[in-house]
């Protein structure tokens, strides 16, 4: 078994053991009326953008996610939250070297003693999450479950809901699949877009991401028979017989919660990793964190 898919697996444990620290995720994340900004880079600026959707909506203040690499005009946020697995990542190290003083940095982590900890006000460490492999899988999901019971859902099912979803559900691999195509609406649009960058790094296939609804906006021009199309988190019946009619097969419905669907996606990425004769422990051109010089 891969490094990957033990990781993957170990999610309904780690979920667990996240419970413990809902109240301190509440303190740092939830705190009404400050206006935060969610950076990261990769899988944790999809994060990002799941949280940042989760916060406001949850009424707690206006909340945006931007990318660590793409610098923005300072504005008047009260926190920023830099959200990086390894605490190394240049982007976000340069990202919170910049803010200007005043304004509370949180840090989202794996790694205690990290470059990144260390220039926060605040840190959410996140240790028992952390990972060996490349490829992501239970830190975000531990981090996205603790944001939701900070914003006042009850999650506390779901470690049990994800046991039985990944000892029952089967990897869906259709034979001739070659394009992947994640579908997401509101906060489940930023689960998309790491599903689909799953199948980027584990399996070095064609993959995409899209609101669900903008989908008929241009990209269903390309379903055709060889591609899995995956409404995560969200269903719509006349969108499903619309992407149907290319030969696409539409995948719906997969777990009873988003977060579960998105590591069953974890889990069908490796699988078509393997596949593919790939290893999904080494990603193409890709290491744990990327350091710039």
């Amino acid at each position: 078994m891969s490094i990957t898919t033990e990781e993957i697996e170990s999610q309904p444990a780690t979920w667990a053991a996240a419970m413990r620290l809902i109240p301190e995720a509440t303190r740092l994340l939830a705190r009404p009326g400050e206006r935060v900004l969610a950076i990261g880079c990769g899988t944790s600026v999809f994060v990002a953008e799941s949280f940042a959707f989760l916060r406001e909506t949850a009424g707690l203040g206006e909340t945006d996610a931007a990318y660590a690499s793409e610098p923005r005009p300072a504005r008047p946020y009260t926190t920023v939250i830099g959200i990086t697995r390894s605490g190394t990542t240049t982007e976000v190290i340069e990202a919170l070297q910049a803010l200007p003083a005043g304004v509370r940095k949180v840090v989202v982590t794996g790694v205690a003693d990290s470059p990144c900890a260390e220039l926060a006000d605040e840190v959410l460490l996140l240790d028992f999450a952390d990972e060996r492999s490349v490829v992501q899988t239970r830190f975000p999901t531990t981090f996205l479950l603790l944001a939701r019971a900070a914003f006042g859902e009850d999650v506390s099912s779901l470690p049990a809901r994800a046991a039985s979803a990944l000892s029952s559900v089967a990897p869906f691999v259709p034979d001739g699949l070659d394009h992947f195509v994640y579908l997401g609406r509101g906060w489940t649009y930023g689960l998309a877009q790491e599903a689909a960058l799953k199948i980027r790094e584990a399996a070095q296939a064609w993959s995409e991401s899209y609101p669900m609804l903008d989908y008929r906006h241009g990209p269903l021009a390309v379903a055709h028979p060889g591609s899995l199309v995956w409404l995560l988190g969200a269903t719509d019946d006349d969108l499903a017989r619309d992407i149907e009619a290319t030969g696409a097969t539409v995948l719906s419905g997969a777990a009873d919660d988003p977060l579960i669907e998105l590591a069953l996606a974890q889990r069908l990425a490796v699988r078509v990793a393997e596949n593919r004769a790939l290893n999904p422990d080494q990603p193409r051109h890709l290491t744990r964190s990327i350091v710039l010089s």
